[in-house]
């Protein structure tokens, strides 16, 4: 997103200036909601096998100040992957303790997948419909260059294929199987538990690893390319809906 920001400034383009702080503006609500809503998915679905310790503590809600951790949020904004503040779970309260572990944890990135796929129906139906509602209609904006008309539908577009792209990013980003991140808690199921606590002895080596990673590029790239792939195939089921 920084970068996006920088590469805009230099181009000289208002246009594309303008609607790259417009989607920077954009992006904030979509990642506070993204983060809440996956958060949220975990504690409902450790409620519904009998957890009650989220929901104690006021993590069953879709209130972005309960769940966001500072770093992944930072995270989130500049390389468009990131992370919340981890759900307290006691996996004592499920008959199967390491299943119930791994469902908890799955729930996370299948609510944002579900997000995504909401995103790209999004997209759709303003491509289908919103040069019906603002066709023929170019009133002068508040700067120089768009119309009011292709102003809305680029801010709607942008609007949704953000949604769905971040949903995608952070669902894809919490797999990993490393702590904080839920791929760790899906893990432990298949794994030997001498593999998986051997694994976690190097936690916070890892996520340095994966920062300075992200941060370099060497690992915003393939994960770039997996959100985008995830988002070009919601827009490719969804594509009957643009006509």
């Amino acid at each position: 997103m920084l970068s996006e920001l920088l590469s805009a400034l230099n181009s000289g383009d208002k246009n594309y200036l303008i609607i790259t702080v417009i989607s920077i503006l954009i992006s904030l609500p979509i990642i506070l909601f993204s983060l809440a809503m996956h958060e949220a998915a975990h504690a409902f679905a450790a409620y519904r096998m009998g957890d009650r310790t989220a929901r104690n503590l006021g993590r069953l809600t879709l209130n972005p100040a309960k769940h966001l951790d500072l770093l992944g949020t930072i995270s989130m904004f500049l390389f468009g992957f990131g992370w919340a503040k981890p759900v307290p779970i006691n996996a004592r309260y499920f008959k199967n303790p390491k299943w119930g572990m791994a469902i908890s944890a799955f729930a996370g990135p299948l609510s944002n997948l579900g997000l995504s796929l909401i995103g790209a129906i999004g997209f759709q139906i303003t491509l289908r419909f919103i040069p019906v509602v603002c066709g023929g209609i170019f009133i002068p904006t508040f700067y120089a260059g768009m119309p009011t008309a292709h102003l809305i539908m680029t801010i709607l577009l942008n609007f949704f294929y953000l949604f769905a792209y971040y949903n995608a990013a952070l669902a894809i980003f919490n797999l990993l199987p490393i702590p904080p991140f839920d791929g760790s808690r899906l893990a432990f199921v298949f794994l030997p538990d001498k593999w998986y606590w051997g694994i976690m002895k190097y936690e916070r080596i890892i996520m340095i690893i994966i920062l300075v990673g992200l941060a370099t590029d060497f690992l915003a790239f393939p994960f770039q390319n997996a959100a985008e792939g995830i988002v070009n195939f919601f827009m490719d089921i969804t594509s009957f809906i643009g006509g």
